[in-house]
C-alpha cells in the first residue's frame, strides 16, 4: 500500500488493484476538547472511535446498497479499522461537504439565531460548504457552485436529492432505536468513466449529531445503541 493522504480522521492508501483503503483513526473533529462534526480541526482523540465509526459506516453503506443508492463502498475490515473503496474524484480543488439539517443547532443556529429558536425543527435543510480549513469551510450557494465551475446546476440537483434520500434513510434507521438525527454531514465524489455522483467517505457518529430523549449521544455510544 502507498500512503497518498493523511486526513484528520482517516488516512488514505492506494492499493495495487486501483482501489483505495481508508484507515480509520481514533481522532474526531471538534474544538477545546469537545466533539463537533462541523469543526475543521481535530478536537480530541477517543480510543476505539475509529473502529466504532467503521462499524456504523459499514452498517449504513450496506443499507444504502440494498436500496440502490450509489456509493464508493466495496468492503470493510473491522479488525483493521479499514475500508476498501472505489477510486473517486472530489468536487473542485478539495471537495465539498453537504449537511442535511433537521434541527437548528451548531453553526446553523450561530448564524441564524436571530430567526430561529435553538433546536427548532427544520425540513431536511441542505447546505453545501467548501472544504477549506484556511477559510473555515465557507457555505456556498447553488449559483456560486455553477459560476465557479465546481458543480453544474444539474449536478447540484442530483447532489441535493441524494443527500435528502441518504439522510432520510439514516434518520429512519436511528429512529428505530428511539434516536433522533439532528444533522448529518456527507461527502460526495465522481466515480467511473461516466463520472457518476456517489456518496464517499463515511457515515458514523463522527459526522452527525444524534439525540435520545433530548440528550446528545457521543459517537461510541451511538454505535453501541445501533448495533446492540
Amino acid at each position: 500500500m502507498k500512503l497518498v493522504y493523511k486526513g484528520k480522521t482517516k488516512d488514505v492508501y492506494a492499493l495495487e488493484d486501483g482501489n483505495y483503503l481508508l484507515k480509520f483513526k481514533d481522532d474526531v473533529t471538534g474544538e477545546d476538547g469537545k466533539f463537533d462534526p462541523g469543526a475543521n480541526t481535530v478536537g480530541l482523540t477517543i480510543e476505539g472511535v475509529g473502529r466504532s465509526g467503521l462499524k456504523l459506516t459499514k452498517l449504513f453503506f450496506e443499507k444504502l446498497t440494498e436500496k440502490g443508492i450509489p456509493s464508493h463502498y466495496i468492503e470493510a475490515d473491522l479488525d483493521q479499522a479499514a475500508m476498501i473503496v472505489k477510486p473517486a474524484t472530489v468536487f473542485g480543488k478539495g471537495g465539498l461537504e453537504v449537511i442535511c439539517r433537521y434541527r437548528a443547532v451548531g453553526s446553523f443556529y450561530r448564524r441564524y439565531g436571530k430567526y430561529v429558536m435553538e433546536g427548532q425543527s427544520l425540513d431536511a435543510f441542505v447546505e453545501v460548504t467548501v472544504k477549506d480549513d484556511q477559510r473555515q469551510d465557507p457555505p456556498i450557494s447553488e449559483d456560486a457552485l455553477a459560476m465557479l465551475g465546481i458543480l453544474s446546476k444539474e449536478e447540484y440537483t442530483v447532489l441535493k436529492d441524494l443527500t435528502i434520500k441518504i439522510s432520510g434513510i439514516v434518520k429512519d434507521e436511528l429512529g428505530k432505536k428511539g434516536i433522533e438525527l439532528y444533522d448529518i454531514k456527507l461527502e460526495f465524489g465522481r466515480v467511473g468513466k461516466d463520472r457518476q455522483i456517489v456518496l464517499i467517505d463515511e457515515i458514523s457518529g463522527g459526522n452527525m449529531r444524534a439525540y435520545k430523549d433530548g440528550v446528545y449521544i457521543e459517537p461510541l455510544m451511538l454505535e453501541k445503541l445501533m448495533l446492540q
